[in-house]
């Protein structure tokens, strides 16, 4: 059976197979850099960071009981300062974020993880998902958007 919390701390923190993880892409990036766009039409390494916060966040809500809904900070919150000053905080929300929701699954009861999340999108049909697939889906997104993060690191 897959341990999704350990899942979870790979793709945030961990020895992930795919390549490095999501807070070490983070780290490794230089400020000075994170704002611009090398790639045309691409989303700059700050603003992967912010979404990637954004919905960290927006499953914390989701996995506490609040109804599912587009994150409080939008789906793709765009930097505001573009300073040093604000990259520090964009990575500290970003760990913040992750390590608050890795201690919330770590304290999980067993039938938690079948706890459907309130979710409106069809309300009709009763359909959503449950915790489990909930931080699975969570976990592959750090993913994707860290083997993003990872190319923009080359420019």
């Amino acid at each position: 059976m897959i341990n999704l919390i350990d899942e979870l701390e790979k793709a945030y923190n961990g020895d992930t197979w795919h390549g490095s993880n999501a807070l070490n892409l983070v780290l490794q990036a230089d400020p000075q850099k994170v704002f611009t766009h090398p790639i045309p039409n691409a989303h700059s390494i700050a603003e992967l960071v912010l979404h990637l916060t954004a919905w960290t966040e927006e499953v914390l809500d989701r996995i506490e009981g609040k109804e599912a809904k587009s994150p409080l900070r939008g789906d793709w919150p765009m930097p505001i300062e573009k300073s040093e000053q604000e990259w520090e905080m964009i990575v500290k929300d970003f760990s913040s974020a992750n390590e608050r929701l890795i201690s919330l699954v770590n304290n999980f009861m067993p039938s938690q993880w079948s706890n459907i999340v309130k979710d409106k999108r069809t309300p009709e049909l009763g359909t959503g998902v449950n915790n489990s697939q909930l931080i699975n889906g969570l976990v592959q997104h750090h993913a994707y958007h860290s083997g993003q993060i990872a190319l923009l690191l080359k420019f």
